[in-house]
């Protein structure tokens, strides 16, 4: 509740001898959280002298008797215009803040309440959950009474600004039911939409709080009650260091056949994460279900000539109804054939309308299940479905919420609220492929095939939590999906290779050197024709837009684009272009020279040894990450090209730049003592750091892949150590995954021996 006075908000306790005013912090769930909320009403009163016109109130989880172990007071002290109410306030306040309890708090007669409440709709809400604490009993039951009146009068007109403020919220902080570290109060789905559910109920517009409702709000509590315990404070967001302690405080553990050694069940973070996810899809469906039923109730039914409620037709057997879309009478009377229920929701997510809860459980118990193959009709609706852009998560969503998806993929069971593991994913994996799919329409009209470029986007992680390489064990499942939807054998088989092959541009154009003959002649030979690779294109794309802001890059989309281009070249004309050649500018003129332009540095030397350690490490210097590098030697000068990018966001100065590359390439031994003082300082931690080697990946060199956490200076100290190894680097490419890299450096010459290849990987080891 906002407060007229001022709010304090403490996190350090009082003096030494300060004890907590409630016994046994801990405990998780309802009876622990009432036996905090007895605790502190004891405690507050023993604070507040018996007199008239004086009250104690509680707001916020005191209120509502759901103290967690950590959490504040939300407390008001009403009174009636007694003189000398700010000393008795102070009283009351010192002692809760010596204590160590978080406190907002404000002092305020009843007029002064209620005429906030009037203004401020959030505080309209925090004094529905209003509850006599101590003082003057009926002087609190009259603001608990006249607050409830008011809001139950006013509430319809005042649930858009409420509404508005609520989406403000969830743009803030996300959907919890997607996210792998999820605000378990402020995200769509948490504790504070239960809040607005209660308060739309209180308004008698709908029953927003069904037992389901309730039953995920009371895991939802204990979720939070768990994580204050597990971090030992107010804290709401649950990320990823300390599911597993939550897990255990909850009792959540793997079935045994999933234990750890020796049959030890450890706990399973994971089924937390599936079961938060579970709990705030129903509070977020519940809370659509309220928004549209006041929207019904505010703008009245449109009713026709006869009187009756305005019906419709959007698609066979599907009809808007009220702002909603139900069945046809004719539908519901016939047998139901089995494709309806897609036909519906292909319907809700084109036209943007919500199915009505009603025909979603019509359609659940009475729809009978799909034959295999599909019947095209079906087919066609799973294609309109996936195709039909921003309707088509709220649509699924809906469908999967009663269950209808289950019916049209059994494998969906597997894939709900699975997390990903992985910095760069924003989404569960559910989520995530839906989301694929809405990215995939932006994608269409570029490929001969849209229909399959929807369903692979739909299914290219189906692999994920399956044992092995997800791409590889995802494609037969994918090809079983696609025949059982009916598609023919060979676009099924399609489909598995979109599956398998997903992720082959993108490691391919980030790791690998696109200007070798061989990079385009293995990605031309695994993609076989270019409907292939303008499929595989747009699902890349597709998919990075899905995982989140850290999975793509203006630097990553264009090395994608030149690696299609190149392979679209040699399956057109059976050709491998050739080589770019080098930039004139660098074959000419005196030396040093030094281009910078955008996001490339080009540097033109007297031919060397370390002169690309010597690039790198002058880049790394000045704050830039290098995403790939090129070496070369024309005529006596040493040519190295580097792709960069600002490693904090901020380009460095190029002047200083400048000089600095024409110093360190020219030997100064000043600027060379700088990059190994600070290549020397910036390690990175992590897992132990892992070289592999590719043997017929190029056609001039073999490939030294490492794997190690990222740090600044990385490629600095590895070039050096290859150099004083005396290897020759031809190429590097850098692929940053989250706080890991996978770096890949072309060594010329041929396949070394077991004692050379032991030799160059300890160099590089002792180098990370």
């Amino acid at each position: 509740m906002t407060p007229s006075t001022g709010s304090i908000a403490s996190d350090t306790p009082g003096s030494a001898d300060a004890t907590p005013p409630v016994d046994g912090v801990g405990g998780i769930g309802e009876a622990a959280r009432a036996r905090r909320a007895e605790g502190y009403d004891a405690w507050l009163g023993s604070l507040l002298p018996a007199r008239d016109g004086i009250a104690l109130v509680a707001v916020g989880g005191l209120g509502r008797r759901q103290c967690a172990p950590y959490g504040d007071l939300d407390l008001v002290l009403l009174h009636a215009g007694v003189p000398g109410v700010d000393e008795l306030a102070a009283s009351l306040w010192y002692p809760v803040w010596d204590a160590g309890v978080r406190l907002d708090h404000s002092v305020r007669t009843l007029a002064e309440a209620l005429s906030v409440a009037q203004d401020d709709v959030k505080v309209a809400l925090a004094l529905l959950d209003a509850r006599y604490v101590a003082g003057d009993r009926a002087l609190a039951d009259t603001l608990v009474r006249t607050a409830a009146d008011h809001w139950r009068r006013t509430a319809v007109r005042r649930l858009p600004e409420l509404r508005e403020i609520t989406e403000a919220r969830w743009r803030t902080h996300g959907e919890l039911a997607f996210l792998l570290e999820g605000d378990l109060k402020e995200a769509a789905g948490g504790l504070r939409d239960v809040g607005i559910l209660r308060a739309i109920a209180t308004a008698g517009v709908t029953d927003a709080l069904r037992p389901a409702v309730r039953a995920a709000h009371l895991r939802l509590l204990d979720a939070r009650d768990a994580l204050h315990q597990q971090v030992g404070r107010r804290v709401d967001r649950l990320v990823a260091q300390e599911r597993d302690g939550v897990a255990a405080l909850l009792g959540l553990r793997p079935p045994p056949a999933e234990g750890g050694p020796d049959g030890v069940l450890t706990p399973d973070g994971d089924a937390l994460l599936r079961r938060v996810a579970g709990d705030a899809r129903t509070v977020s469906h519940a809370l659509d279900d309220a928004w549209r039923a006041a929207d019904r109730l505010r703008a009245g039914r449109r009713r026709g000539a006869d009187g009756r409620p305005v019906r419709r037709p959007v698609a066979r057997d599907v009809v808007e109804h009220d702002g909603e879309l139900v069945l046809a009478r004719t539908a519901i009377g016939a047998r139901p054939d089995p494709s309806l229920s897609l036909r519906i929701a292909a319907a809700a997510a084109t036209t943007r309308l919500p199915i009505a809860r009603a025909t979603c459980e019509w359609l659940a118990a009475y729809c009978p299940p799909l034959p295999s193959p599909w019947p095209p009709e079906a087919r066609a609706a799973l294609t309109t479905l996936l195709g039909a852009g921003p309707g088509l998560v709220p649509a699924w969503e809906t469908c999967d919420r009663y269950g209808l998806i289950d019916g049209w993929l059994p494998e969906w069971t597997r894939l709900r609220s699975l997390p990903q593991h992985n910095p760069v994913h924003r989404f569960t994996l559910d989520r995530h492929l839906v989301q694929t799919a809405y990215e995939a329409s932006r994608h269409t009209r570029e490929v001969d095939r849209p229909d399959l470029l929807l369903l692979g986007a739909f299914l290219h992680d189906i692999g994920k939590g399956l044992a092995g390489d997800h791409s590889t064990v995802g494609a037969p499942v994918a090809e079983a999906v696609a025949a059982r939807i009916g598609l023919p054998e060979p676009e099924a088989a399609l489909i598995g290779t979109l599956v398998r092959l997903h992720l082959l541009l993108p490691d391919v154009a980030t790791r690998r050197d696109l200007s070798d003959p061989k990079t385009v002649a293995a990605v031309a030979a695994k993609v076989g024709d270019t409907t292939t690779l303008d499929l595989l294109h747009a699902l890349v794309r597709a998919d990075a837009a899905a995982t989140g802001p850290a999975a793509w890059s203006d630097w990553k989309g264009r090395l994608v684009a030149e690696l299609v281009a190149r392979v679209r070249t040699a399956l057109d004309t059976g050709v491998v272009p050739p080589p770019p050649a080098p930039d004139p500018a660098l074959v000419a003129g005196p030396l040093p020279v030094v281009h910078l332009s955008g996001d490339r540095v080009s540097v033109a030397a007297a031919d060397r040894r370390g002169l690309l350690a010597t690039v790198a490490g002058c880049l790394a210097l000045h704050r830039l990450e290098v995403l790939a590098a090129d070496a070369t030697t024309v005529d006596g000068r040493a040519l190295v090209e580097c792709r960069v990018q600002p490693r904090y966001g901020l380009a460095p100065d190029p002047i200083a730049l400048g000089a600095d590359l024409r110093r360190a390439v020219n030997g100064d031994v000043s600027v060379t003592q700088r990059l190994r003082g600070r290549a020397l300082a910036a390690r990175g931690e992590g897992a132990a750091p892992r070289v592999v080697w590719h043997r017929e990946a190029a056609t001039d060199a073999v490939l030294l892949e490492l794997r190690a956490a990222d740090a600044a200076g990385l490629l600095y100290r590895v070039t050096c150590a290859l150099d004083e190894a005396g290897a020759h680097v031809r190429a590097a490419r850098i692929s940053t995954l989250g706080g890991d890299v996978v770096d890949v450096f072309y060594l010329v010459g041929g396949w070394p021996g077991d004692a050379e290849r032991a030799r160059l990987e300890a160099a590089v080891l002792a180098a990370v």
